[in-house]
């Protein structure tokens, strides 16, 4: 599996956000990964990592899931998630994500999930997403940490794949 980029602020990837989640993301070139341990400050009540953080990871897996096969960065237009079952601080998950379509390079669809260690289902997601304008990627990529050259490969098979349906 090979580590996938990250920034320098985002909230959920972001090297020097302190109050940031620090994930790091992961990919086969088909599925991305990432292990997330919720810490005390993530309650929302009870003992429960608060909804909205568990949104947060499910939808930043879902931007990799989309970049990793299109090759485009994206922003969510539309997400929905499921709360199986609540997520305890301290304990460790892992979050996956796929893209399920690709829409002409305009809208992505994603799917995610987040699982406790023994495999037991917390939370699903799915999301629509879309591009980032070519004009904001230029200042977006200087907040890259790492080596975004898989973006190109994967824009060429995405727009081959969507030339290769239209014929």
């Amino acid at each position: 599996m090979r580590e996938l980029p990250h920034t320098h602020g985002c909230f959920v990837c972001g090297e020097s956000n302190p109050r940031g989640l620090n994930l790091r993301f992961h990919t086969d070139g088909t599925t991305i990964h990432a292990r997330f341990v919720p810490g005390p400050e993530h309650v929302g009540f009870q003992q429960t990592v608060h909804g909205g953080i568990t949104a947060t990871v499910l939808d930043e897996i879902m931007v990799w899931a989309c970049a990793v096969r299109t090759g485009k960065f994206s922003y969510c237009a539309e997400m929905k998630v499921r709360y199986v079952s609540p997520v305890r601080p301290g304990e460790e998950t892992i979050a996956t994500a796929e893209l399920v379509a690709n829409r002409r390079q305009r809208l992505f669809e994603a799917k995610g999930e987040l699982r406790s260690l023994t495999g037991q289902l917390l939370a699903t997601a799915t999301g629509k997403y879309v591009p980032v304008p070519n004009t904001n990627i230029e200042s977006m990529l200087g907040e890259i940490v790492g080596d975004t050259s898989f973006l190109a490969v994967a824009a060429a098979a995405a727009a081959a794949a969507e030339t290769g349906k239209e014929e």
